[in-house]
């Protein structure tokens, strides 16, 4: 799978939840290059021929396997695992889904729905949505950590200092990731590959897509760290900026209603502009819609904006 990689781990040495009991799949010095085949956030069971009647059947106790763990030779608590992402292999398969009771919306969407997207993973043309919008395509790992200290078994689904299901969409190739290390050996994870997602994933899910990925684990001792931080090589918005934005806004004291507020408000005015229901508009904007905090320092409202990329209907 990658010709200067020293290990390749494959998609069915995986696990679900982070746990620091889970035996390593392979044990590793710091510097290697390891490549990771990783599955999709359903596990495989949601596929290029399944219906909308499949998401409501998802089982959760399969959500968002991650292929691991590795236990990094010398890594403590009190140490930053670096993690140096070289390149991704997407697989052309995706889906995004409503899910529901999942995602900012949950309350206004409360059906399933299901898109099944089949991209070009050499060309990597925008991925389309519909006969009218295509997706430009970045792809990145969703989930991506190492274990708590604390013992027993804790759930994949929300991010936490050790990283894990962050959902930052320029965790992408040419990036640095440091993680704080809690436990003997690390033992890092990753997986949960999108091709693309917006900031703040809406909807709750991205273009959900199996990949492989390459990426290089190093060591710093004993530096303090919080949680994680990241270096990006670049621009991290130049692929959708050439069309402008579209911007909706929700304003008032609490942060979470204006982020619901100029998120309903994207999806009426995508719905008026274009024609979209209501829930194309509210899965469009997860893939490719940004959340922005624009002003919180204005007591006692604050502002939080919608960036949907113009370009998507260029």
């Amino acid at each position: 799978m990658c010709r200067n990689c020293d290990f390749t781990i494959h998609a069915a040495q995986h696990h679900f939840g982070w746990d620091n009991s889970f035996a390593p799949v392979l044990r590793t010095e710091p510097g290697r290059t390891i490549a990771f085949e990783c599955k999709d956030a359903s596990a495989g069971q949601l596929t290029a021929q399944s219906t909308v009647g499949d998401v409501a059947t998802l089982d959760f106790g399969l959500i968002n396997p991650v292929t691991g763990p590795v236990f990094v030779e010398g890594a403590e608590p009190g140490d930053i695992l670096k993690v140096s992402i070289h390149d991704f292999t997407p697989s052309g398969f995706g889906w995004t889904a409503n899910i529901p009771g999942f995602g900012l919306l949950a309350d206004q969407f409360p059906d399933p729905a299901l898109k099944i997207w089949s991209y070009d993973p050499d060309s990597m043309v925008p991925a389309l949505f519909s006969d009218q919008a295509s997706v430009p395509l970045k792809p990145f790992a969703g989930t991506i950590g190492v274990a708590l200290a604390e013992p027993g078994l804790h759930s994949i689904v929300p991010p936490r200092r050790v990283g894990g299901n962050m959902d930052i969409r320029d965790l992408t190739a040419g990036t640095e990731l440091y993680l704080p290390v809690e436990v003997a050996g690390a033992l890092f994870s990753i997986g949960d590959g999108h091709a693309a997602q917006g900031d703040g994933e809406v909807c709750g899910t991205a273009i959900e897509s199996p990949m492989n990925l390459t990426l290089t684990l190093d060591l710093i001792k004993q530096t303090p760290l919080e949680t994680p931080r990241f270096t990006t090589p670049g621009p991290v918005t130049r692929h959708l900026d050439a069309a402008g934005y579209e911007v909706t806004t929700g304003i008032g004291p609490d942060l979470m209603q204006g982020a619901k507020d100029a998120l309903s408000r994207m999806i009426d005015l995508l719905g008026r502009q274009h024609g979209l229901s209501a829930m194309d508009a509210y899965m469009l904007c997860s893939v490719a819609g940004d959340l922005r905090i624009s002003a919180i320092v204005d007591m006692p409202n604050w502002i939080v904006s919608f960036y949907f990329p113009r370009i998507v209907f260029a």
